[in-house]
């Protein structure tokens, strides 16, 4: 039996086709991973059992009948969170941390979404990223660090020296060091004829990272909080307007001329946002580019799953609750306002506001039951589309196949520029044990290997030819890195587990395993982005089809502003109504102009 924090339910494990972890829908894997954190306490059961509904709106009999029960239109809790991904999270603990009670709802029995983890083994797998930025401490933008400590948690880090380590086509290699000037020195040694060109685009990359880090980052759809920060910091918040609309890559073609160097921005920027810098907001590649210097890429000792359970503790701690194996199906709307929520197994949880974690796809397509999409909703999807999935191949290795000198993080496409966006053309990977050795056996590696692809590409496979793709594919994804990196890789491998994008759309609840959005044409930066605010009032979203985007660090940022504008909107902070109004229309009026 596996016995998890808080309030958790305590399923046996069960065999998962896919054998890979996550989110998921169903019973855990075998050998799921072990895990304890947070202090046992009794629960009261603060739901409702209720007949299954067509419908997820309150009907006058239901309401009729919570009257009766004595439960009237009292709600239990201030906000319902539909997930625990990074984003839902910080949204959570920020609230809680701010006197809010906050229920946290859970499909799987530990939080963390793709920032979770898993085990096989002796290995400790982080289910997506390794690469945590906004884990620092200093500055305005190490989001991970303060929400952390608003729930009164702090977690030993331990610093990369190298972000990551390009190996391009031409034989070009680049390492992204963590000293800024030790990246350019060696940028422009690679590319001398541009040394000017370099420092330009970098530069105002830094002039973006700065105005950011000189404010207390709160809710951008909040007139109070924006009004004051402009009358402190005038000049960063026109800086920030002045780049909203802007585009990395239109911005680099101003001071960079060599082709070559500006495929190289196109892979920095991918890195940040799975397309090219043409199709980058300069907002989103300068937080990016520039925090890895400033704060340092940061690995947490034991693994990234620790923070989604140090969030978990946290929230609890401050008085919050978080329910695990709890599927929410549909979102309870009365008379057009977000009350709660149904799971699947019939239970009812009522709040003043739901903030939904799950993809705008999955809460507008699949939790919220309408006959027709709010028109901020159809815009998004006129601007938008889902951003590719994932194969992911997890690897256990033999220490012996790695040099000494590795670098933890790798991007390789060693042959043709243009193959930096299709599938299976570019790929990243990972190597954590280099930094943190108890996530393996002794004598062993972790690999963390990613590319991107699409779910189209494993529609229509039975399970036999399936599982043969599967192995087809990462077979070849492991050969390019024998070739290019580590000869002998192959015959070192003693455990390997693979992930495609139905694996991430079954597990993670993302619709076609999507990792957020991405923009149909070349956006107008993040003008088109919508908020944590929809059209339903009392439902929010959050995440990495929110503004900022994608990334652990955006997600942060997107559960801080979600955070603050709940709390404005249940009075535990400063709002004006007048002033929200006229805000709100001026945001949704420019986002149908992006």
């Amino acid at each position: 039996m596996l016995r998890l924090g808080p309030q958790l339910l305590t399923p046996s494990p069960a065999a998962d086709a896919d054998g890979f972890i996550g989110r998921s829908l169903g019973s855990p894997p075998p050998a799921l991973w072990r895990c304890c954190f947070g202090r046992r306490r009794a629960v009261r059961p603060a739901f409702r059992r209720a007949g299954r509904s067509p419908t997820a709106v309150l009907t006058p009999e239901r309401a009729a009948e919570r009257e009766m029960s004595g439960g009237g239109m009292e709600t239990e809790y201030d906000a319902i969170v539909i997930g625990s991904g990074i984003g839902g999270l910080v949204a959570a603990t920020q609230l809680a941390a701010k006197g809010a009670k906050v229920l946290v709802l859970e499909k799987y029995v530990i939080p963390g979404g793709s920032s979770g983890y898993y085990q096989r083994d002796g290995f400790t797998f982080d289910v997506g990223s390794s690469v945590m930025f906004g884990f620092s401490d200093k500055g305005n933008l190490n989001l991970i660090t303060q929400a952390l400590e608003a729930v009164g948690h702090k977690m030993q880090a331990i610093p990369d020296p190298t972000t990551v380590h390009f190996h391009l086509p031409g034989d070009l290699s680049v390492r992204v060091h963590r000293g800024y000037n030790e990246f350019i020195a060696e940028l422009i040694n690679k590319f001398p004829h541009d040394k000017e060109g370099i420092h330009q685009f970098y530069d105002e990359c830094w002039k973006i990272f700065n105005a950011l880090n000189s404010l207390e980052l709160k809710s951008l759809e909040e007139p109070l909080y924006l009004f004051g920060q402009f009358f402190k910091k005038p000049l960063e918040c026109l800086t920030l307007a002045y780049y909203l609309p802007q585009n990395a890559g239109d911005i680099a073609r101003k001071f960079i001329k060599d082709p070559q160097l500006l495929s190289f921005i196109d892979a920095e920027c991918f890195i940040v946002s799975t397309v090219n810098a043409l199709q980058t907001p300069m907002i989103n590649a300068s937080m990016v580019l520039c925090d890895r210097h400033f704060g340092g890429i940061n690995y947490p000792l034991g693994g990234v799953g620790g923070i989604a359970k140090a969030l978990a503790n946290g929230l609890v701690d401050k008085g919050s609750k978080i329910l695990y194996k709890a599927n929410v199906t549909s979102i309870i709307l009365n008379n057009g306002k977000a009350v709660g929520v149904r799971l699947s197994d019939g239970r009812e949880f009522f709040a003043t506001t739901v903030i939904s974690n799950a993809t705008r796809w999955d809460t507008f397509g699949k939790l919220v039951k309408m006959d027709d999409l709010p028109e901020e909703e159809k815009n998004f999807q006129r601007i938008y589309v889902k951003a590719p999935s994932f194969l992911s191949i997890h690897m256990g290795v033999k220490a012996t196949v790695l040099p000494p000198d590795t670098d933890c993080h790798h991007f390789i496409l060693e042959d043709d520029w243009a193959n930096l966006e299709k599938p299976y053309g570019s790929i990243f990977l990972s190597i954590p044990t280099v930094l943190d050795s108890s996530l393996a056996p002794e004598g062993h590696h972790i690999l963390h290997i990613f590319t991107t692809s699409c779910i189209e590409d494993w529609k229509g496979l039975g399970s036999k030819d399936y599982e043969k793709k599967k192995e087809l594919v990462a077979d070849k994804i492991i050969s390019r890195l024998e070739t290019e990196l580590f000869p002998g890789l192959k015959s070192s491998i003693v455990l390997k587990e693979v992930g495609t994008p139905k694996t991430h759309r079954r597990f993670l609840a993302r619709d076609n395993g999507t990792y957020g959005p991405m923009p149909r044409r070349v956006p107008k930066g993040l003008l088109g982005m919508p908020f944590n605010t929809t059209a339903i009032d009392g439902l929010y979203c959050v995440g990495d089809s929110c503004f900022p985007g994608q990334g652990v660090i955006a997600v942060a940022f997107s559960g801080i502003m979600c955070a603050h504008r709940v709390a404005a909107d249940i009075g535990l902070e400063k709002r004006s109504p007048i002033l929200d109004a006229a805000l709100l229309r001026f945001l949704g009026w420019l986002r149908t102009i992006a």
